[in-house]
């Protein structure tokens, strides 16, 4: 069996500099702004690094994050108890470096990140995003994402659609 080619691990003292998936956005969070977000705990930031060339190829980032209950579809309102908010995960950004676009490693993180969300110790429903273009709606809702009522942009995945999928997967390529 071949070693996979890229790793997905913490954010830690990599070179972040010549990454570029062209959303300037995205390029100046990831080189200017993620260290603080990390130091300040407000998001937590995982990167595929390219085996071959120890560059980083892509990059996702999760943080705590709640809905309100009457955002929901009403299929998913059944059944819950009478509270305001469901506690959910938030991939707040994610990107491919434009060098390893088009070969399947923005799936991969996703897979990467809802794995993460689910074997975390910490509760919670669903997964959200805030999809940034047309482009990333389609690539969420392909994935089983669906739009949250209130809000355009904003997807979700309950995360139980997702755990009998990951039952007989051993690790995802998370390393460490």
């Amino acid at each position: 069996m071949s070693e996979p080619p890229f790793t997905i691990e913490p954010l830690g003292q990599h070179d972040r500099a010549g990454f570029s998936c062209g959303s300037a956005p995205l390029d100046h969070f990831f080189e200017r702004q993620v260290s603080q977000d990390i130091r300040r705990r407000i998001t937590a930031c995982y990167v595929a690094v390219c085996n071959v060339s120890n560059q980083i190829a892509g990059f996702y980032t999760l943080s705590a994050a709640q809905i309100s209950v009457t955002q929901l579809l009403d299929c998913f309102k059944k059944n819950f108890p009478r509270y305001p908010s469901v506690p959910t995960i938030r991939i707040g950004r994610l990107a491919i470096d434009m060098k390893f676009q088009g070969q399947g490693l923005g799936s991969t993180l996703l897979i990467n990140a809802i794995y993460r969300s689910i074997r975390a110790d910490i509760a919670a429903y669903a997964v959200i995003v805030d999809a940034k273009n047309e482009g990333a709606i389609a690539f969420y809702r392909h994935h089983g994402f669906l739009d949250l009522n209130a809000q355009e942009r904003t997807l979700f995945a309950p995360l139980a659609q997702f755990a009998k999928a990951f039952s007989f997967v051993p690790a995802v390529g998370i390393a460490g």
